[in-house]
This record gives C-alpha cells, structure tokens and sequence, in this order.
C-alpha cells in the first residue's frame, strides 16, 4: 500500500471518529487493551528479535532499555489504554460562549485534530501511548517507528487493530509504515494533503530532519538536556536524593538529569557526598576545573557537555557563584525540556520558576516526574518543547483544536 493510500484511509476515517462517542471510543480502548495482552507470546517473541538484532548493532544500554518489552512492560502499556479510556473526553466541550450586540452567539467548541502522523525511534511502548491518546481525541494516526523495533511496531499495532475489530470500529484508525526507509520518511513528511500534524519523537537528529524537511505541520518535541541545580540553602540529603533519582532511575528516557550545578559555597562539603552516591551506579561525572580540584577522580568537562544529552551514565557538573549564574547557564544550555532546583530559600525558589525557560521546572524534586502518565494524563504521545499550541506533556487535550460555532435567528452583515 502506498502512503497516498494509508493517507487516504486514515482521512476518512478521521470523519467518522470525529463523530464517535466517548462510550464508543472508550469500548474501543478497552478491546484493544484486551487484545495487547492476549498477544502477549507474540510480542514478546517479535520483541525479543528486535532486541538480539540491536544488541549485535550496538545498541547503547540507555536505548537497549527504551526497545526492551517485559510482560510487566506490556500490561503497563494495556494499563494505559484502559488509564485513558477513564480520562474525561475533551471532544465535544463549548469553551466559551457569549452574545453580540447584533444577537449572534460565538462560541468555541474543541474538535479533533483529524489525522495525526508520527515519526518515532527505537520505543514500542510509544505505539499504544500514541493509538490511545489519538484514538480518545477522535484523531486517526499513522506511525512510522525506526528499524531497530519493526517487528514489535508489526506485532502491537496488529492486536490493536484486532482489539478495534472486535469492538465494530475501524481497524484503519491505526495504521503503521512498515517501510523504515528514510525515503519513505521523506515521503511521509510531505504528505500534508492527508496529515493535519506530525510529531517526531526521538533523538535530536530525527526531530531537526522533521522540523527542517516537513511540510505538514510539526508539533516539536524535544531532546532533554535537564538539569538539577543545588542551592546554597539546599537540604544536601534531599539533593542527593534527586539527582540520584533523576539521573540513574532510568538512563534513556528524555527526562533524566544530565547536568548538574552546585553553588560554590557548599561544594567542598556536597561534591564528595555526590561522588559517593553516583559511584552506586558507576556514574561519570564531567566537571569544571574547581569541582575537580574538589574531587579529582571526576573526568574533565569539554564545552560540548554542558548541552550534551547523554542517555548514559554520564552527568555534567559545573560550580556556580548564585541562582541567576545557575539560570543564566541553564538557559543558555537546556532544551527547553525540564529543570529543578533543590533549595531551602523561597525567593531563591520563585526566582528559578519564573526564569528558567524550560516546559515544565521544578522546585525540590525530579525531573523525571516530566510524564503523562505522572502529570494526571493517562499517557503521553511526547513533551512538546515548542510554545505554540502545546507545551510540555501532551495529553487528550493538547491533540485536539477548536472551531468557532456560531448561533443565529437570520441575520445578515450590513
């Protein structure tokens, strides 16, 4: 089938969806929910090729990670589908509504986007997040996952689509390229005749190809180059704490902590605590000049880590003399993804949360609560670090648009 054709399909699918009930919809979810899991054998074993494969490749452990299914991996992602089906629909809500002096009434009313495409790397779990939240905002969508998870994409989207079947909806409100050639990713991002949105999701080389060679509309989501900076006045338990967790809890994901920033003042007591804890997983740490002096088993900083996104076990760190050098630095090296700051000071904390010019920051806590699923959503189709129509972790809402309707008793413009 060519992309002209899906195209075609997904279009006028994407008419009926828009139609569908929240009953409907929720029924569908819950069929393809019950679908993943009785495909469990088959995914896995699809899954399990994919892996071995990139494992011979080389894969990185942080993406190896990313590409590896578990059954407790997969009845989390049917947990989703059910997590979304529980959310409250946001097709169909009247946001405002108000009268002319002329007696029309204008109101707004949130609609779905129609069809959805997405370009995405080496995450199975991303294609049930994806059919989900697109499915609940009556949104049809293509996926196009890379090569290194082909036949785990094959095998998930096929139960799903089987879990729609049996629910009388249609199956083409899911549709997956299996062609992974970056030819036909080409072709798909210019295939805006059919695709209303496309969102890339992946490492910063995919989302600049998208971004610079799409004609379809691009909702951009971004690398996470985040960083936890420790204050003056921060708890030094409660920042070992976070870091630890933000940094080691899982490697690969786009809301771990990559850099670090310590205020002078407390470095010669926190940098050997630091040191302790990150050796509990044989962190890397890259510093400056004077937090080596400190701790000189830490490896030299090039200039290239203070904006590198490692997905490793690997951190930047860099002493700071205040929190407007630690906001100044942040915002000169993030990726607009997320930031903390551990800190006792009030001011010290507004400050950072007024300034730091990231899609979600955080005071006394870890970056990796960036997550749908965390956030109250049910799942996520990616974490928006642009600032036009969404920001952030994208849920029902943010795949949705709006159109005005407009109520009238005959009358005509002067």
């Amino acid at each position: 089938m060519t992309l002209e054709e899906m195209g075609k399909k997904a279009k006028k699918v994407s008419r009926i969806l828009g139609t569908l009930g929240s009953r409907e919809k929720n029924i569908g979810l819950e069929e393809a929910a019950r679908a993943l899991l009785e495909g469990e054998e088959e995914i896995l074993q699809a899954n399990e090729k994919d892996y071995e494969k990139a494992k011979e490749n080389g894969m990185s452990q942080g993406l190896l990670d990313r590409l590896k299914l578990t059954p407790g991996r997969l009845q989390s992602m049917a947990d989703g589908l059910l997590s979304v089906a529980a959310l409250e629909d946001p097709v169909g809500e009247v946001l405002s509504m108000k009268q002319r002096p002329n007696g029309l009434r204008i109101g707004k009313k949130r609609v779905p986007l129609g069809v959805i495409g997405m370009i995405y790397e080496a995450r199975p779990n991303v294609t049930a997040d994806a059919f989900g939240l697109c499915f609940k905002s009556g949104n049809a969508v293509i996926l196009k996952g890379g090569s290194d998870a082909i036949e785990s994409n094959r095998a998930i989207v096929q139960w799903l689509r089987t879990g729609l079947s049996r629910a009388g909806l249609p199956e083409d409100s899911l549709q997956l390229i299996e062609d992974t050639s970056r030819e036909t990713t080409r072709e798909m991002m210019r295939l805006n005749a059919y695709i209303d949105v496309l969102i890339p999701r992946g490492g910063a080389g995919l989302i600049r190809a998208v971004v610079e060679n799409s004609t379809v509309p691009v909702i951009e989501t971004g690398t996470g180059n985040c960083h936890v900076y420790v204050d003056e006045t921060a708890d030094v338990h409660m920042a070992l704490d976070i870091i630890y967790n933000a940094k080691t809890q899982r490697i690969g994901v786009c809301n771990a902590c990559e850099s670090l920033l310590v205020h002078r003042k407390i470095a010669k007591e926190f940098l050997p605590m630091l040191k302790k804890r990150l050796d509990e997983k044989q962190v890397e740490v890259r510093a400056d000049e004077e937090s080596r002096a400190i701790v000189p088993e830490f490896a030299a900083a090039a200039e290239e880590d203070w904006g590198k996104e490692y997905l490793d076990y690997i951190v930047s760190l860099k002493l700071v003399d205040s929190v407007d050098e630690a906001i100044a630095h942040i915002n000169t090296y993030n990726t607009g993804h997320s930031d903390a700051i551990v800190t006792s000071d009030y001011f010290n904390a507004q400050k950072f949360l007024d300034e730091v010019d990231a899609a979600a920051v955080y005071v006394n806590a870890s970056t990796r609560f960036t997550d749908g699923e965390e956030f109250g959503f049910g799942a996520e189709i990616g974490i928006s670090t642009q600032k036009l129509h969404a920001r952030g972790p994208m849920g029902l809402k943010e795949l949705t648009t709006t159109k005005y309707i407009i109520y009238g008793d005959g009358q005509i413009r002067g």
